[in-house]
């Protein structure tokens, strides 16, 4: 599990399953940060993980500070579906 900064919006929601660097994962969580004062392109910053990881997301079984973050482009993400069932 780690913590994703997109700069720019793809078009996702929460439980979207996207591709990042040849990597599949889940957003299990997404706040939208820059809408009203910020940088020039909103910011979507994402808890993302693989399906294995969702009941550890669930439960909080873990400590946010501590995950790891990367931050990307919103044109390095391929989205996969868009929002989750």
């Amino acid at each position: 599990m780690k913590k994703l900064i997109i700069r720019g919006d793809p078009g996702i929601r929460r439980n979207a399953t996207i591709e990042v660097d040849g990597e599949e994962v889940v957003c299990f969580s997404i706040d939208r940060q820059g809408d009203w004062h910020g940088p020039d392109r909103v910011q979507l910053w994402c808890t993302v993980g693989t399906e294995e990881e969702r009941e550890t997301f669930a439960r909080r079984e873990y400590v946010p500070h501590f995950l790891d973050v990367e931050s990307v482009d919103a044109e390095a993400v391929d989205v996969i579906s868009k929002r989750g069932t």
